[in-house]
């Protein structure tokens, strides 16, 4: 009888306790600054990473081959017989490269690696679906044969203040040169098919952005039903003022205020950012 293992990395922003809910086993990036190193959802929390923002803009590490090594040797050790892992895009870190050689050096668990082209809550709606699918007993190759399915479900939308943490932490992506502070011209970022960022518009100021984002999400509605999660960057005003227009937009199904984004995408963002994840269920 299949046994599957669920794993991902701390990119997915899905909580210590709903990770526990559902049986997920999240390996954390750590996050690096100058005099001391952080284990990601572990010993540092997004509050704590917008205060040491103010005096330092640090970098990030993925999970290394070996940690995604000793989550599968002890999910084969206590009896799983198959793993999911599931990671950030592949296009923004190197953590999917690192869980497929941890996959070629661990024998007696078959293991598959999904890129999930996306980040923070965009990938853990794909975990939580996944968890969901293995706690209805669905056979481990049905899983896999879903997940390209629920990744083209799932797309993300946000804005940030400025691109100068992006341009640091060379995550810029296809974003470059789309943003004048000097005008007040914000970009709107979305992930591509290829897993990494692009602009779909600029526009001036934070509440044409809020109302543009809005925008973006209808098109999604027309003919499907759909659930939103809004996430912001230390930007809590700016979150409810984009929950607050798109809530009782038509086929929405559920729309939920999702909090602050984690440290690994919010060293690359900055403070600012107010965004949504958008997922089709129909």
């Amino acid at each position: 009888m299949e046994k599957i293992a669920l794993i991902t990395d701390s990119a997915c922003d899905i909580s210590a306790d709903i990770a526990k809910e559902n049986n997920i086993k999240i390996l954390p990036f750590k996050i690096i600054f100058s005099n001391k190193e952080y284990d990601d959802g572990i010993d540092i929390t997004p509050n704590m990473l917008y205060e040491l923002l103010k005096k330092e803009i640090p970098t990030t590490s993925l999970p290394s081959v070996d940690r995604f090594t000793n989550a599968l040797n002890e999910a084969k050790n206590v009896g799983y017989t198959h793993a999911i892992i599931i990671t950030i895009s592949s296009g923004l870190s190197g953590a999917y490269n690192a869980a497929r050689l941890a996959a070629e050096n661990v024998s007696g668990i078959q293991t598959f690696v999904f890129d999930s082209m996306t980040l923070t809550m965009s990938q853990g709606a794909i975990v939580l679906e996944t968890a969901n699918l293995i706690k209805e007993g669905k056979p481990f190759k049905e899983i896999i044969d879903i997940l390209p399915t629920l990744k083209n479900k799932i797309d993300v939308f946000f804005t940030i203040d400025t691109l100068e943490y992006l341009k640091k932490g060379g995550r810029i992506g296809k974003v470059a040169g789309t943003i004048a502070d000097a005008l007040n011209l914000k970009p709107i970022i979305t992930v591509g098919n290829d897993g990494i960022y692009h602009t779909v518009c600029k526009i001036r100021g934070i509440k044409q952005s809020i109302s543009r984002l809005a925008t973006l999400l209808k098109p999604y509605l027309e003919n499907n039903k759909c659930k939103v999660w809004v996430l912001d960057g230390n930007a809590p005003d700016k979150a409810e003022m984009l929950y607050d227009s798109i809530k009782d937009l038509p086929n929405l199904v559920e729309c939920t205020l999702g909090g602050m984004i984690g440290p690994a995408l919010g060293v690359h963002t900055g403070p600012g950012l107010v965004g949504f994840i958008v997922e089709n269920i129909d």
